[in-house]
């Protein structure tokens, strides 16, 4: 047995003081706290580990929600910002960056340490880890878990971007705590949504099945990194936007094309549903640098015979009317109303319904993944790591250097399969030229299609 990764050195980062905030979690925080979100940002440089703990230790002082830990109180729960700090572990990785990227998705990588996140309600354990692994031929790794109670991928990226401008010595962005989410949301949502909450309470044989989807997951599923170039994606878009008779973005392109295809690969005419988290911090006017779980959700029907343009128009439209016709925080606390608080733990997103083989989108792009720098080491790939592989979830980022788009599916073993193979590229890559200059590292990463 291989002897790599080999520990180097362990330390535990503070910001030096403790605030003593308790946030009460909101009820998308406390839906999605037993989920950790991994990721991995790669680098061609070696980093100076003295100057990322000095900076992380700064950004913490900004979010000490990430070094503190959570507890139950009547029945809600809080994070505590008790400064009891994140674990960063250094290693020495035998493996090259591009031998690294192309593992990244797999639980073999260790690349990052997942955070516990079930076991970390209970208190104790750390909201956040990081891991700096430096790769053979000079490049490196930083992989970074939070627990999703903390917050969403918006948040994520503020502390990252907090923690490049302290190493940078640059002004660090404005960040807002508020000590109970639903409380602040009751102030300023609209006073009506869509009326449809997010999440529903399954009977007893449906989280049987749930449950049992859980306990196999990462036996039945395969994780698929496709990579779409910017020529690509941008024929996709016009070509769509033609065909629907208006102006089309490119994630409402990429989404529809993607899923799509993998409904054409698995040879299935079925209606399904496709559902996409929204950050409603934008929609609402609410701070760009509000901390926590702020999302909503679009739920479309996906109708094959319709194909891919009527799809991506749909998305638009969902888009342009989502306070309208989407928006369900008001819906979500009417729900759990209704049910009783103490049945909040049996619920369930409407996002994960793998019998009925619903997608769910995360878009990732423009969070600034590619923004942060350390010591004027940019990332040269950024991507999530092995988060538990729960089929058809996805999540989309820029690709390679901040170009292009780098689509990261879960799957069933046999459909990833047909997604890798021959035909799966073809129909994947259907807008791509064979002229289309790809970034170097895409061709690297034999791993990504």
């Amino acid at each position: 047995m291989s002897a790599w990764p080999q520990l180097r050195e362990s330390r535990t980062v503070r910001a030096g003081h403790a605030p003593g905030t308790v946030v009460r979690c909101g009820l998308v925080d406390t839906m999605l706290a037993d989920l950790s979100v991994s990721v991995v940002y790669f680098f061609e440089q070696a980093l100076d580990e003295d100057r990322l703990a000095a900076g992380l230790a700064r950004a913490l002082d900004l979010l000490p929600v990430f070094a503190g830990r959570l507890r139950t109180a009547d029945g809600r729960l809080e994070i505590v910002c008790d400064d009891s700090g994140v674990p960063v572990d250094s290693y020495d990785v035998d493996e090259t960056l591009p031998e690294a990227m192309g593992r990244v998705t797999l639980a073999s990588a260790q690349l990052v340490q997942p955070v516990e996140a079930s076991p970390a309600r209970a208190g104790g354990l750390p909201l956040l880890t990081v891991r700096v692994s430096r790769l053979a031929g000079g490049g490196s790794a930083l992989g970074c878990s939070w627990h999703h109670a903390v917050g969403d991928v918006q948040t994520f990226m503020l502390l990252m971007r907090a923690w490049s401008a302290a190493v940078e010595g640059l002004e660090l962005p404005q960040a807002q705590l508020v000590e109970d989410q639903d409380a602040y949301l009751g102030k300023v949502l609209p006073a009506e949504d869509c009326g449809r909450p997010g999440f529903r309470l399954p009977d007893a044989a449906e989280a049987a099945f749930l449950g049992a989807e859980v306990a196999n997951a990462a036996r039945a599923n395969r994780t698929v990194q496709v990579y779409f170039g910017d020529a690509e994606i941008e024929r996709m878009r016009l070509a769509f936007s033609a065909q629907a008779g208006r102006r089309l973005s490119s994630n409402d392109a990429l989404c529809a094309h993607v899923v799509s295809s993998v409904r054409e690969l698995d040879e299935d005419g079925e209606v399904r549903g496709l559902t996409m988290p929204v950050n409603v911090r934008r929609p609402l006017g609410l701070p760009a640098g509000l901390v926590g779980n702020l999302l909503s959700e679009i739920h479309l029907p996906c109708v094959p015979q319709d194909g891919p343009a009527a799809l991506a128009a749909a998305i638009r439209t969902a888009v342009e009317d989502f306070t309208g016709s989407h928006l369900n925080l008001r819906a979500n606390l009417a729900f759990l109303e209704a049910i009783g608080r103490d049945r909040f733990a049996d619920c369930v997103p409407l996002g994960f319904d793998p019998a009925r083989r619903r997608f769910t989108f995360s878009n990732w792009s423009r969070f600034g993944a590619y923004t942060v720098s350390f010591g004027g080491a940019r990332p040269v790939f950024f991507s999530p790591a092995a988060n538990l592989p729960l089929p058809w979830v996805s999540w989309g980022v820029e690709g390679f250097d901040g170009t292009g788009f780098l689509f990261t599916v879960v799957l069933p073993a046999r459909l990833a399969g047909r997604l890798r193979g021959a035909d799966g590229r073809a129909a994947l890559h259907r807008f791509r030229d064979p002229g289309d200059v790809l970034p170097p590292l895409a061709a690297a990463v034999r791993k990504v299609v």
